[in-house]
């Protein structure tokens, strides 16, 4: 929840909120504004422009700051294929150390001309991703932004109910059209995991089509999508999206006079005090409620 001016919103009380499932208002059952302890998942596009790449290179361990001892982190590269750099850990100090070794591969930001980097090195050893590079020309867009969530999503879809599951992206927005998972297939694991995402955008994605992808995805998920043009504004915002993401309110209700033939419900949240940006889930997965993750 923020208000006009992008700052978090901590003071509602439960009389605040309204909540309804496809259109007919439920009854609010249970209440919190408590913080939960994160399961992340960082996600980071390994396929920018050159200078796009030396923006988020120079900003990426002020991540780990963002996270706290409670929280559990992942870290991810993506091109073509998604690439575990670290599996899940509780230790900053080791998300600090892996954030200083990745050094993000890139391509030329110049039309059909351009060639590819060698693609991303770890502490000086190539990532081989199986995609020739040497020569190549960059002829359309080659990195999948749909199966790469949909792998962060199998990745957090196991962890506690008692965390708050999210998917820290940092991206262009750009995405393959030979991605193995649909749009619609990553939504619906992802809200059936109960898993938000929440998006940076970097480059002129903010300003082109591609951006509109990273909003849906946090629309749907109940997460959220925001802009940054520099590398100052990416320190910035890596631990505003961390606290947005652990300082949410919770809303139990028990759904009444439901279709039971659907499996997908829309949500609508409202809030009696004006001005005030709502950011939750547009639904969910009635076979997600009996799911054991």
């Amino acid at each position: 929840m923020k208000d006009r001016d992008g700052r978090l919103v901590g003071d509602l009380q439960q009389e605040d909120f309204r909540i309804f499932q496809d259109g007919q208002e439920q009854q609010i059952l249970r209440f919190s504004s408590d913080p939960f302890p994160l399961s992340a998942v960082v996600l980071i596009d390994d396929d920018l422009t050159q200078k796009q790449a030396n923006q988020v290179q120079k900003s990426l361990i002020a991540i780990a700051a963002g996270f706290g001892p409670s929280d559990e982190v992942a870290l991810v590269t993506y091109d073509q294929f998604p690439h575990t750099v670290c599996d899940f850990s509780f230790s900053n100090d080791l998300i600090y150390t892996q954030l200083k070794r990745i050094e993000l591969g890139s391509h030329f930001s110049m039309g059909n001309s351009g060639p590819l980097a060698a693609g991303p090195t770890i502490n000086g050893q190539s990532q081989q991703t199986g995609v020739p590079s040497v020569g190549a020309r960059k002829q359309s867009v080659d990195k999948d932004l749909d199966d790469a969530l949909y792998a962060a999503g199998e990745m957090l879809k196991g962890r506690g109910r008692d965390r708050r599951k999210i998917i820290f992206l940092i991206s262009d927005g750009n995405n393959s059209r030979t991605n193995q998972h649909s749009f619609k297939e990553t939504i619906q694991l992802l809200l059936t995991s109960d898993i938000s995402v929440y998006s940076i955008s970097v480059g002129h994605a903010f300003l082109q089509h591609e951006t509109t992808r990273l909003e849906r995805y946090g629309s749907y998920t109940g997460g959220d999508a925001v802009y940054a043009g520099k590398a100052e504004e990416l320190e910035r915002l890596y631990s505003r999206v961390a606290e947005q993401a652990r300082n949410q309110y919770l809303l139990l209700f028990s759904p009444q006079e439901a279709d039971r033939s659907k499996d997908y419900h829309t949500i609508e949240v409202r809030v009696r005090r004006p001005g005030l940006d709502i950011l939750t889930r547009e639904g969910y997965y009635t076979s997600a409620v009996n799911s054991p993750h």
